[in-house]
Protein backbone atom coordinates (compact mmCIF):
# COMPACT_ATOMS: atom_id res chain seq x y z
CA UNK A 1 0.00 0.00 0.00
CA UNK A 2 1.33 3.61 -0.68
CA UNK A 3 2.25 5.80 2.02
CA UNK A 4 -0.10 8.76 0.82
CA UNK A 5 2.63 11.27 2.15
CA UNK A 6 5.34 9.96 -0.33
CA UNK A 7 3.06 9.45 -2.74
CA UNK A 8 3.08 10.43 -6.40
CA UNK A 9 -0.37 11.33 -7.85
CA UNK A 10 -0.49 10.62 -11.50
CA UNK A 11 -2.78 12.06 -14.81
CA UNK A 12 -2.92 10.61 -17.77
CA UNK A 13 -3.50 12.97 -21.12
CA UNK A 14 -4.98 10.64 -23.32
CA UNK A 15 -7.48 7.29 -23.87
CA UNK A 16 -4.71 5.85 -25.86
CA UNK A 17 -4.67 1.63 -25.64
CA UNK A 18 -1.51 2.21 -23.87
CA UNK A 19 -2.91 3.87 -21.46
CA UNK A 20 -4.35 0.91 -20.24
CA UNK A 21 -1.11 -0.52 -19.55
CA UNK A 22 0.14 2.52 -18.07
CA UNK A 23 -2.56 2.90 -15.76
CA UNK A 24 -2.76 -0.22 -14.59
CA UNK A 25 0.92 -0.21 -13.46
CA UNK A 26 0.34 3.15 -11.91
CA UNK A 27 -1.99 1.34 -9.51
CA UNK A 28 0.48 -1.43 -9.14
CA UNK A 29 3.14 0.48 -8.38
CA UNK A 30 3.99 1.45 -4.69
CA UNK A 31 4.85 4.60 -4.88
CA UNK A 32 2.28 5.96 -7.05
CA UNK A 33 -1.59 6.28 -7.35
CA UNK A 34 -3.87 7.00 -10.49
CA UNK A 35 -5.09 10.39 -9.66
CA UNK A 36 -6.81 11.26 -12.99
CA UNK A 37 -7.80 10.58 -16.44
CA UNK A 38 -8.12 13.20 -19.42
CA UNK A 39 -9.78 12.79 -23.18
CA UNK A 40 -10.71 15.32 -25.66
CA UNK A 41 -14.42 14.21 -24.20
CA UNK A 42 -16.03 13.75 -20.97
CA UNK A 43 -17.45 10.65 -22.02
CA UNK A 44 -14.50 8.84 -23.70
CA UNK A 45 -12.94 9.44 -20.08
CA UNK A 46 -15.59 8.17 -18.39
CA UNK A 47 -16.02 4.72 -20.35
CA UNK A 48 -12.06 4.51 -20.12
CA UNK A 49 -12.35 4.25 -16.39
CA UNK A 50 -15.11 2.25 -16.17
CA UNK A 51 -13.98 -0.14 -19.23
CA UNK A 52 -10.90 -0.59 -17.85
CA UNK A 53 -12.38 -1.78 -14.17
CA UNK A 54 -10.22 1.42 -12.65
CA UNK A 55 -11.22 2.88 -9.71
CA UNK A 56 -14.43 5.00 -8.87
CA UNK A 57 -12.36 7.82 -7.10
CA UNK A 58 -10.35 8.54 -9.97
CA UNK A 59 -10.90 11.97 -11.12
CA UNK A 60 -12.40 12.20 -15.00
CA UNK A 61 -11.82 15.07 -17.00
CA UNK A 62 -13.47 15.90 -20.56
CA UNK A 63 -10.25 17.99 -21.51
CA UNK A 64 -6.01 17.71 -20.98
CA UNK A 65 -5.89 21.31 -19.61
CA UNK A 66 -8.26 20.06 -16.89
CA UNK A 67 -5.54 17.54 -16.02
CA UNK A 68 -3.18 20.20 -15.50
CA UNK A 69 -5.14 22.17 -13.95
CA UNK A 70 -5.96 20.10 -10.62
CA UNK A 71 -3.73 21.03 -8.22
CA UNK A 72 -3.83 17.17 -6.99
CA UNK A 73 -2.09 15.85 -9.77
CA UNK A 74 1.81 15.93 -9.27
CA UNK A 75 3.06 14.10 -12.55
CA UNK A 76 1.53 13.00 -16.03
CA UNK A 77 1.97 10.30 -18.28
CA UNK A 78 1.35 11.25 -22.13
CA UNK A 79 0.57 8.98 -24.77
CA UNK A 80 -0.99 11.71 -27.02
CA UNK A 81 0.23 11.64 -30.87
CA UNK A 82 3.84 12.45 -31.99
CA UNK A 83 2.90 15.73 -33.35
CA UNK A 84 1.23 16.53 -29.69
CA UNK A 85 3.67 16.21 -27.51
CA UNK A 86 5.72 19.18 -27.66
CA UNK A 87 2.51 21.46 -27.00
CA UNK A 88 1.37 19.27 -24.52
CA UNK A 89 4.65 18.27 -22.32
CA UNK A 90 5.49 21.85 -22.33
CA UNK A 91 2.38 22.94 -20.86
CA UNK A 92 2.15 20.10 -18.56
CA UNK A 93 6.09 21.57 -17.41
CA UNK A 94 4.60 25.26 -17.02
CA UNK A 95 2.38 24.02 -14.44
CA UNK A 96 4.85 22.14 -12.53
CA UNK A 97 4.26 18.47 -13.34
CA UNK A 98 6.89 15.88 -13.97
CA UNK A 99 6.53 14.67 -17.36
CA UNK A 100 6.12 10.54 -18.40
CA UNK A 101 6.52 11.16 -22.27
CA UNK A 102 5.64 8.07 -24.20
CA UNK A 103 8.08 7.59 -27.08
CA UNK A 104 9.06 8.22 -29.80
CA UNK A 105 8.91 11.81 -27.71
CA UNK A 106 9.26 13.95 -30.21
CA UNK A 107 8.96 14.95 -33.73
CA UNK A 108 12.48 15.98 -34.37
CA UNK A 109 15.73 17.32 -31.51
CA UNK A 110 14.53 20.94 -31.95
CA UNK A 111 10.87 20.24 -30.31
CA UNK A 112 12.54 18.26 -28.10
CA UNK A 113 14.52 20.83 -27.09
CA UNK A 114 11.79 22.83 -26.23
CA UNK A 115 10.17 20.24 -24.11
CA UNK A 116 13.75 19.37 -22.29
CA UNK A 117 14.34 23.21 -21.44
CA UNK A 118 10.44 23.60 -20.16
CA UNK A 119 11.59 20.91 -17.95
CA UNK A 120 14.96 22.13 -16.53
CA UNK A 121 12.99 25.88 -16.29
CA UNK A 122 10.55 24.49 -14.04
CA UNK A 123 12.11 21.96 -12.06
CA UNK A 124 10.33 19.36 -13.39
CA UNK A 125 11.31 15.05 -13.87
CA UNK A 126 11.72 14.01 -17.49
CA UNK A 127 11.21 10.11 -18.48
CA UNK A 128 10.68 8.54 -21.83
CA UNK A 129 8.67 5.86 -22.13
CA UNK A 130 10.61 3.26 -22.89
CA UNK A 131 9.96 0.25 -20.57
CA UNK A 132 12.53 -2.34 -21.66
CA UNK A 133 15.82 -0.38 -19.88
CA UNK A 134 13.95 -0.87 -16.82
CA UNK A 135 13.45 -4.73 -16.69
CA UNK A 136 16.35 -5.74 -14.27
CA UNK A 137 17.42 -8.44 -17.61
CA UNK A 138 18.64 -5.46 -19.41
CA UNK A 139 20.93 -4.65 -16.25
CA UNK A 140 22.07 -8.22 -16.17
CA UNK A 141 22.95 -8.08 -20.17
CA UNK A 142 25.09 -4.53 -19.21
CA UNK A 143 26.80 -6.58 -17.15
CA UNK A 144 27.52 -9.48 -19.91
CA UNK A 145 28.32 -6.58 -22.37
CA UNK A 146 30.90 -5.05 -19.91
CA UNK A 147 33.15 -8.65 -19.14
CA UNK A 148 36.23 -8.27 -20.91
CA UNK A 149 37.25 -11.73 -20.24
CA UNK A 150 34.49 -13.28 -21.45
CA UNK A 151 32.73 -10.65 -23.66
CA UNK A 152 36.05 -8.77 -24.95
CA UNK A 153 35.56 -5.65 -27.02
CA UNK A 154 31.86 -4.62 -28.41
CA UNK A 155 32.35 -4.70 -32.30
CA UNK A 156 28.78 -4.60 -33.80
CA UNK A 157 25.68 -4.93 -32.55
CA UNK A 158 22.19 -5.38 -35.33
CA UNK A 159 18.48 -4.92 -34.25
CA UNK A 160 15.55 -5.29 -35.36
CA UNK A 161 11.65 -4.70 -34.51
CA UNK A 162 9.45 -5.56 -36.64
CA UNK A 163 5.79 -6.27 -37.10
CA UNK A 164 2.56 -6.42 -39.61
CA UNK A 165 -0.44 -5.15 -38.49
CA UNK A 166 -2.16 -4.80 -41.87
CA UNK A 167 -3.96 -2.56 -44.46
CA UNK A 168 -6.60 -1.60 -41.91
CA UNK A 169 -4.06 0.04 -39.56
CA UNK A 170 -1.68 1.56 -42.60
CA UNK A 171 -4.92 3.01 -43.66
CA UNK A 172 -6.17 4.43 -40.62
CA UNK A 173 -3.68 4.02 -37.62
CA UNK A 174 -2.37 7.56 -36.36
CA UNK A 175 1.00 6.09 -36.96
CA UNK A 176 0.79 6.20 -40.69
CA UNK A 177 -0.43 9.58 -40.78
CA UNK A 178 2.06 12.73 -41.27
CA UNK A 179 -0.03 15.00 -39.16
CA UNK A 180 0.17 12.59 -35.83
CA UNK A 181 2.63 10.05 -35.95
CA UNK A 182 5.05 11.48 -39.27
CA UNK A 183 7.62 9.27 -38.12
CA UNK A 184 6.22 6.26 -38.72
CA UNK A 185 7.73 3.03 -38.32
CA UNK A 186 11.31 4.78 -37.39
CA UNK A 187 9.63 6.72 -34.90
CA UNK A 188 7.39 3.66 -33.35
CA UNK A 189 9.55 0.74 -33.56
CA UNK A 190 12.96 1.95 -35.10
CA UNK A 191 13.24 4.07 -31.45
CA UNK A 192 13.48 0.89 -29.71
CA UNK A 193 16.10 -0.53 -32.01
CA UNK A 194 18.17 3.00 -31.69
CA UNK A 195 17.83 2.83 -28.45
CA UNK A 196 19.13 -0.52 -27.81
CA UNK A 197 21.94 0.25 -30.15
CA UNK A 198 23.12 3.47 -27.94
CA UNK A 199 22.35 1.29 -24.69
CA UNK A 200 25.07 -1.10 -26.24
CA UNK A 201 27.32 1.29 -27.14
CA UNK A 202 27.41 3.08 -23.35
CA UNK A 203 25.21 5.98 -25.10
CA UNK A 204 28.13 7.21 -26.86
CA UNK A 205 26.84 8.79 -30.34
CA UNK A 206 28.29 7.24 -33.68
CA UNK A 207 29.87 9.40 -36.17
CA UNK A 208 27.56 8.94 -39.11
CA UNK A 209 24.17 7.34 -40.27
CA UNK A 210 23.80 5.97 -43.28
CA UNK A 211 19.92 4.34 -44.35
CA UNK A 212 19.99 1.73 -46.18
CA UNK A 213 18.47 1.96 -50.17
CA UNK A 214 14.84 0.87 -50.36
CA UNK A 215 13.06 2.81 -47.00
CA UNK A 216 9.15 2.33 -48.23
CA UNK A 217 7.02 5.31 -47.41
CA UNK A 218 3.30 5.57 -47.85
CA UNK A 219 1.22 7.52 -50.10
CA UNK A 220 1.56 10.03 -47.54
CA UNK A 221 4.88 10.51 -47.27
CA UNK A 222 5.40 8.30 -43.89
CA UNK A 223 7.99 5.56 -43.61
CA UNK A 224 6.46 2.34 -42.77
CA UNK A 225 10.02 0.39 -43.65
CA UNK A 226 13.73 1.48 -43.18
CA UNK A 227 16.79 0.19 -42.30
CA UNK A 228 20.40 1.49 -41.60
CA UNK A 229 24.17 1.76 -40.53
CA UNK A 230 25.96 3.44 -37.74
CA UNK A 231 29.27 4.14 -37.56
CA UNK A 232 31.78 5.19 -34.71
CA UNK A 233 35.20 6.62 -34.67
CA UNK A 234 36.90 3.61 -33.30
CA UNK A 235 35.39 1.31 -36.02
CA UNK A 236 32.39 0.20 -33.86
CA UNK A 237 29.57 -0.05 -36.05
CA UNK A 238 25.71 -0.62 -36.10
CA UNK A 239 22.64 -2.02 -37.88
CA UNK A 240 18.80 -1.79 -37.78
CA UNK A 241 15.88 -2.81 -39.11
CA UNK A 242 12.01 -1.44 -38.31
CA UNK A 243 8.99 -2.23 -40.07
CA UNK A 244 5.02 -2.36 -40.45
CA UNK A 245 5.08 -5.17 -42.75
CA UNK A 246 7.23 -7.81 -41.34
CA UNK A 247 6.59 -10.50 -39.57
CA UNK A 248 6.60 -9.85 -35.84
CA UNK A 249 10.43 -10.11 -34.54
CA UNK A 250 11.84 -8.24 -31.42
CA UNK A 251 15.73 -9.36 -31.96
CA UNK A 252 19.45 -7.72 -30.62
CA UNK A 253 22.51 -9.54 -31.60
CA UNK A 254 25.68 -7.84 -30.13
CA UNK A 255 29.18 -9.38 -31.34
CA UNK A 256 32.35 -8.91 -28.78
CA UNK A 257 35.84 -9.54 -29.33
CA UNK A 258 35.69 -12.92 -27.58
CA UNK A 259 31.81 -13.66 -27.36
CA UNK A 260 28.70 -12.87 -28.50
CA UNK A 261 24.89 -11.69 -26.75
CA UNK A 262 21.46 -12.49 -28.16
CA UNK A 263 17.95 -12.30 -27.36
CA UNK A 264 14.53 -12.83 -29.54
CA UNK A 265 12.45 -10.65 -27.37
CA UNK A 266 13.79 -7.35 -25.90
CA UNK A 267 11.30 -4.81 -25.71
CA UNK A 268 8.71 -7.64 -23.83
CA UNK A 269 10.34 -10.24 -21.94
CA UNK A 270 8.38 -13.63 -23.67
CA UNK A 271 8.10 -14.66 -19.82
CA UNK A 272 7.73 -12.01 -18.06
CA UNK A 273 4.07 -12.69 -16.73
CA UNK A 274 5.95 -16.05 -15.36
CA UNK A 275 8.11 -13.30 -13.61
CA UNK A 276 11.00 -13.42 -15.39
CA UNK A 277 13.15 -12.91 -18.70
CA UNK A 278 16.29 -14.70 -20.38
CA UNK A 279 18.84 -13.72 -22.65
CA UNK A 280 22.12 -15.81 -24.48
CA UNK A 281 25.55 -15.44 -24.28
CA UNK A 282 28.53 -17.66 -25.56
CA UNK A 283 31.96 -16.98 -25.45
CA UNK A 284 35.16 -18.27 -26.79
CA UNK A 285 36.15 -19.54 -23.05
CA UNK A 286 33.35 -22.09 -23.54
CA UNK A 287 35.35 -24.26 -26.60
CA UNK A 288 36.66 -26.58 -24.33
CA UNK A 289 33.07 -27.63 -23.40
CA UNK A 290 31.42 -28.08 -27.11
CA UNK A 291 29.38 -31.16 -27.15
CA UNK A 292 29.95 -34.06 -29.25
CA UNK A 293 28.30 -32.98 -33.06
CA UNK A 294 28.52 -29.01 -32.38
CA UNK A 295 30.74 -27.31 -33.45
CA UNK A 296 30.54 -24.40 -31.75
CA UNK A 297 29.29 -23.85 -27.87
CA UNK A 298 25.93 -24.24 -27.15
CA UNK A 299 24.76 -20.52 -25.80
CA UNK A 300 24.47 -20.20 -22.35
CA UNK A 301 20.99 -19.31 -21.22
CA UNK A 302 20.75 -16.71 -18.46
CA UNK A 303 16.87 -16.42 -16.61
CA UNK A 304 16.75 -12.99 -14.69
CA UNK A 305 13.64 -12.84 -12.24
CA UNK A 306 11.93 -9.86 -12.10
CA UNK A 307 9.35 -8.85 -8.96
CA UNK A 308 6.86 -6.71 -11.50
CA UNK A 309 6.33 -6.13 -14.94
CA UNK A 310 8.78 -3.83 -16.41
CA UNK A 311 5.89 -1.25 -17.10
CA UNK A 312 5.38 -1.00 -12.97
CA UNK A 313 9.22 -0.71 -12.33
CA UNK A 314 9.22 2.22 -14.98
CA UNK A 315 6.67 4.20 -12.92
CA UNK A 316 8.63 2.68 -9.86
CA UNK A 317 11.88 4.42 -10.50
CA UNK A 318 10.28 7.60 -12.58
CA UNK A 319 8.39 7.95 -9.20
CA UNK A 320 11.13 7.51 -7.28
CA UNK A 321 12.73 10.74 -8.80
CA UNK A 322 9.87 12.59 -8.45
CA UNK A 323 10.00 11.77 -4.79
CA UNK A 324 13.20 13.18 -4.53
CA UNK A 325 11.80 16.50 -6.35
CA UNK A 326 8.87 16.84 -4.57
CA UNK A 327 9.81 15.78 -0.68
CA UNK A 328 13.31 16.03 -0.38
CA UNK A 329 13.88 19.69 -2.55
CA UNK A 330 16.52 17.30 -5.19
CA UNK A 331 17.18 18.87 -8.20
CA UNK A 332 15.49 16.62 -11.43
CA UNK A 333 18.11 13.53 -12.52
CA UNK A 334 19.13 14.57 -15.92
CA UNK A 335 20.44 11.05 -17.10
CA UNK A 336 17.27 10.52 -19.02
CA UNK A 337 16.98 13.54 -21.03
CA UNK A 338 20.13 12.70 -22.17
CA UNK A 339 19.38 9.31 -23.14
CA UNK A 340 16.07 10.56 -25.26
CA UNK A 341 18.13 13.38 -26.92
CA UNK A 342 20.76 11.08 -28.16
CA UNK A 343 17.93 8.72 -29.28
CA UNK A 344 16.27 11.70 -30.96
CA UNK A 345 19.27 12.91 -32.46
CA UNK A 346 19.75 9.49 -34.34
CA UNK A 347 16.48 9.04 -35.38
CA UNK A 348 16.76 12.20 -36.96
CA UNK A 349 19.57 11.19 -38.76
CA UNK A 350 18.45 8.13 -40.12
CA UNK A 351 14.99 10.59 -41.58
CA UNK A 352 17.54 12.81 -43.03
CA UNK A 353 19.46 10.05 -44.94
CA UNK A 354 16.51 8.90 -46.51
CA UNK A 355 15.45 12.06 -47.28
CA UNK A 356 18.76 13.10 -49.23
CA UNK A 357 18.52 9.88 -51.21
CA UNK A 358 20.66 7.77 -48.55
CA UNK A 359 23.44 9.69 -47.99
CA UNK A 360 26.06 9.77 -45.44
CA UNK A 361 24.91 12.32 -42.52
CA UNK A 362 27.63 13.54 -39.61
CA UNK A 363 25.91 13.08 -36.46
CA UNK A 364 26.07 16.61 -34.67
CA UNK A 365 25.45 17.72 -30.93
Amino acid sequence: MADEKTTVRFGVLGCAQISIKLCKAILRAPNTTLQAIGSRSLEKATAFVAQNGLPEAVRVYGSYEAVLEDDQVDAVYIPLPTALHVTWAVRAAERGKHILLEKPVAMNTAELDRILEACEGNGVQFMDGTMWVHHPRTAKMKEALSDEQRFGQLKWIHTCLTYNPGPEFLKHSIRAKPDLDGLGALGDTGWYCIRAILWAMNYQLPKSVLAFPGAILNEEGVIISCGSSLHWEDGRSATFHCSFLSYVTFDVTALGTKGSLRLHDFTLPFEENLGYGTFYESSELDFGKIEPGRWCPKPNEHVVETEAPQEVLMVKEFADLVGKVKFFGEKPEKEWSVVSRKTQIVLDAVKESIQKNYQHIEIKL
